[in-house]
Order: structure tokens, then sequence, then C-alpha cells
């Protein structure tokens, strides 16, 4: 346990920065609105790993703190002044769009998250753990199955009620285009493929630009401004 904690800190740590967070940025602002998502499930990892839910909990924390400081990263570039992944470029900039409804900017932080953040995050894993992904596929499937349960509960919290969302609602056919399973889904073929590739780093860059560049143009699109 040392040694985890030499090279990861606890996700009490990252809980406390996502709290922070929350605390200082306005309601409304579309970061807040996906790290307020982002807290919930953090909360509900940590929950399950305090009471051994997890069969390996140094893996399973390792993989849910390289994965929190992807997003934090991004978070600190910009106060910095420095550009973020091209994956959350859109939600920084749309962040305080008008148009842009709260069930938008939760999708579009979860889709950079879930389609870059998540496969980096399982190759750092690795580097820190020195394993293999495939030793570390029951931790990324137990994550997955709780943002699959979150992301039914940002629907059912954010989806405008039904005598508002008609079918007609240009935001029924714009959620309908994206899935986190199949976000998950590529995201772990995308570990896999970027793990493999470890001794090309040349072909490891260009894979992970184009993965970046890929969720980004995902994720303007799900942050496209709609009529009230």
């Amino acid at each position: 346990m040392a040694q985890l904690e030499q090279f990861t800190p606890s996700v009490d740590a990252v809980v406390s920065r996502l709290r922070s967070l929350d605390a200082i940025l306005p309601a409304r602002d579309g970061i807040a609105v996906f790290n307020r998502v982002y807290l919930v499930v953090t909360e509900a990892v940590d929950r399950r790993i305090d009471a051994g839910r997890f069969p390996d909990a140094r893996a399973a924390t390792t993989l849910d703190v390289r994965f929190a400081e992807r997003y934090l990263a991004a978070v600190d570039a910009v106060a910095d002044g420095r550009r973020p992944p091209a994956c959350w470029r859109p939600l920084f900039q749309f962040r305080r769009h008008p148009g842009v409804r709260p069930l938008q900017f939760a999708l579009a932080g979860i889709n950079a998250h879930i389609g870059h953040d998540l496969a980096l995050a399982v190759v750092d894993s690795c580097r820190t753990l020195n394993c293999e992904p495939v030793d570390l596929e029951d931790e990324f499937d137990r994550v997955g199955d709780l943002l699959v349960l979150l992301e039914e509960r940002i629907r059912d919290d954010l989806m405008p009620g039904p005598d508002l969302l008609q079918i007609a609602d240009p935001l029924t056919h714009l959620l309908g285009s994206w899935s986190l399973e199949r976000a998950r889904d590529a995201s772990w073929s995308a570990a896999r493929a970027l793990w493999a590739l470890r001794q090309l780093p040349d072909v490891a860059e260009e894979f992970t630009e184009r993965l970046d560049a890929a969720v980004g143009f995902a994720g303007r699109m799900l942050l496209t401004p709609l009529p009230g």
C-alpha cells in the first residue's frame, strides 16, 4: 500500500479537488455541470473501494486517480491560459453559451472524459502498476458500469419534462446520436492499441492526437446550441 501512495494520490484527494471546484464555479457554467456529475461518480467509486467492492483496491484506486488527473489537468491548463486537449476545448469554449442546455454540457464532458481520457488513464495506470491492460479489465468494467448508471441518472435529472421534450425537439435527435456504452467500448480498444504501440512512440503520439481530435469533434456536435 505504501508503494501505491508513493505514486498515486488517494481518491479522497480527488474528491476534495472536485468539491473545491464545485464551490467556486457558477452553477450554470458548463464545466460546473460536468464537475457535479463527475463528483457524484467519483464519490461512488470511493465508497465502493472503501467497502471492498473492488477485488483489487490498488488497481481501482490507481485507475480512478489517473482518470481524474486527465480532467483536472485540462481545468488547470485553461486556468493557466494554456490550451486543453482538443477533446475538452468545445466544452470550455461553449461553457457559458445560453443556447446550450445543461444535459448537453454533462454529456459533452462525459464524451471527452470517456472517449479520450479513459484510454490514456488505462495506459498511465499500466505504467504505474507495471501491468498489462488485461489486468485492469475488471476495474475498467466496474467503473464503466457506474458511469452507465450515472448517465441514466443524468438523463433523468437534466432531461426536460415530457411537456417540453417533444419528438421534434432537436435535443431528442442530438442525444440519440451518442452512446456512453459505445464510447466506453471504443476507449478500451484505444487503450489496448496504445499499449501495443508503446514501443513506437511516434505512431502512438499520432494515434493519440487523432483520438483527441475525433472525440473533440463529437463533443462539438453535442454542444450544438439549440432553440429554447
